[in-house]
């Protein structure tokens, strides 16, 4: 045998990856345009139920339930998403697909007629179901229609979505709550969600290439959380300070059954070692749940502040609280291709600049002022700081999430950030309704209430960042 038997064949140059033309020609055109509106849909509502609040409460009241809105949405969206694979298994792609749209365009009529609060609460649950199912069907979808080519390139274009809609949600909102009509806001999204499910009926295909299955103890653990967070949420309607405990001791109840099924259930959520308190996954999703807390607090009561304390159009609130989210978006484009000692400073960049940022808020929101830019541009720049640190961050610590998770737990460790961040967020809301009840929103409620409300709220989480600092810090020892 001679010396050159086992030399490796000359290394071939690897195609060319397609252009992203490639995702807007041919029979990909409609593809793209309904899996792109999936997350169009379901985040420009986000930002539309932001910018309106404060007009619906005014109009039907439940000033009370302000964060419920967030939290009842999100928490919906997290048990939409965990059946997406079950349901894609059973009904494919179009038969889902077709569904979640119709589901979100019956919460979406249901709030435009909601004459009370708590009606207005159940359509934007049902709103949030579809939403969820839609959102993880837009990423579940890639592998199905797409040429994995052209993967990495449908996934960006779908993260970015949640950009456009930054533009579109306060927009929309802005534009009918200036014009007093708010329900009309809701309206406008019944039509383009019946149009993304005819699209989908008549493109998507039927069944799906592989049947994923959910197990019962999945979606037991997605039930605990969903419960947890509800308790906490009902614990904050009352300005009582026993109902509080009682809400936070429901939570800690239920999250204790979580954490067993999770680490000894057979369908766990996480990947192993992310509940184990010394291992760097667990400093890792502790670092992601304290920026995505930071952000959604500000998110959900920014645009009433505005308004009632600083005098600002809905129009206006809704596109400043948006800033916090462009933020975000210019992060993690000047972050992504960071490496080398540079990733460490970007993350932890991040929670100094969100202590910042969220100092900043705590000392300006609280005060009333005349509206003019002078008083309304710092709150800007502090928004955009908090955003533009989460987004330095984010990539990175995403990124080590997939790269140290146990092997054969891949696809767990990228299916669990979407859960992490929804989970979070709902928590977050949930959190935030409680301070603001408690520190006198609804009563005694008009400026005297708000001012006290932003106050409390920006003071308790500040402490988010704060505890970033140390969750970061053992991320990068850890990592080293």
């Amino acid at each position: 045998m001679s010396p050159d038997a086992h030399a490796p064949e000359p290394a071939t140059a690897p195609p060319p990856a397609p252009a992203w033309s490639a995702l807007f020609t041919g029979a990909n055109a409609l593809r793209t345009l309904i899996l792109a509106g999936g997350v169009v849909l379901h985040a420009v509502n986000v930002y539309v139920a932001a910018t309106i609040l404060p007009s619906v409460v005014h109009d039907i009241g439940g000033l009370e339930y302000y964060a419920w809105n967030t939290t009842l949405f999100v928490t919906a969206s997290i048990v939409g998403a965990a059946l997406s694979s079950r349901a894609l298994a059973l009904y494919g792609g179009r038969g889902t697909y077709g569904a979640g749209a119709a589901i979100f365009a019956v919460g979406a009529v249901t709030c435009a007629l909601a004459g009370s609060m708590p009606v207005m609460l159940a359509g934007r649950t049902v709103q949030g179901f579809g939403g969820g199912l839609l959102l993880a069907l837009s990423y579940a979808m890639i592998r199905i229609v797409y040429d994995p080519s052209l993967w990495s390139r449908a996934v960006g274009l779908v993260s970015a979505m949640w950009g456009v809609a930054t533009l579109i949600g306060p927009a929309v909102g802005g534009m009918f709550a200036q014009a007093r009509f708010w329900r009309g806001a809701f309206w406008s999204l019944v039509p383009v969600a019946a149009g993304f499910a005819l699209l989908a009926m008549a493109v998507l295909p039927r069944r799906a290439a592989a049947r994923p299955t959910t197990s019962t103890l999945a979606l037991g653990q997605v039930g605990l959380m969903a419960a947890a967070v509800l308790a906490l949420s009902a614990g904050g309607i009352s300005h009582d300070a026993r109902s509080a405990a009682v809400g936070l001791a429901a939570f800690v109840a239920l999250m204790v059954p979580w954490v067993w099924l999770e680490r000894r259930g057979r369908q766990p959520l996480l990947p192993a070692g992310a509940l184990q308190p010394r291992s760097q996954l667990c400093a890792l999703y502790l670092s992601m749940g304290l920026l995505a807390v930071s952000v959604t607090t500000s998110e959900i009561f920014v645009p009433l502040f505005l308004q009632v304390l600083h005098r600002q159009s809905p129009l206006t609130a809704g596109y400043l609280a948006a800033s916090m989210s462009a933020g975000w978006s210019v992060g993690s484009i000047l972050s992504a291709g960071r490496h080398g000692r540079a990733v460490p400073r970007a993350m932890m960049a991040a929670p100094v600049l969100g202590l910042i940022g969220m100092g900043m808020l705590w000392a300006l929101l609280p005060v009333p002022a005349a509206g003019g830019w002078r008083d309304v541009a710092p709150i800007c720049a502090a928004l955009v700081m908090v955003g533009l640190g989460v987004g330095l961050a984010w990539p990175h610590l995403l990124t080590r999430v997939l790269r140290i998770a146990p092997a054969g737990q891949r696809d767990l460790a990228s299916t669990s950030l979407t859960t992490v961040q929804l989970f979070c967020t709902a928590l977050a809301a949930a959190l935030a309704g409680l301070v603001a009840n408690a520190a006198g929103l609804d009563a005694p409620g008009g400026i005297a209430g708000t001012a006290s409300a932003a106050w409390w709220l920006f003071a308790v989480f500040s402490l988010c960042p704060l505890a970033c600092v140390a969750s970061v810090a053992r991320v990068l020892y850890l990592s080293r």
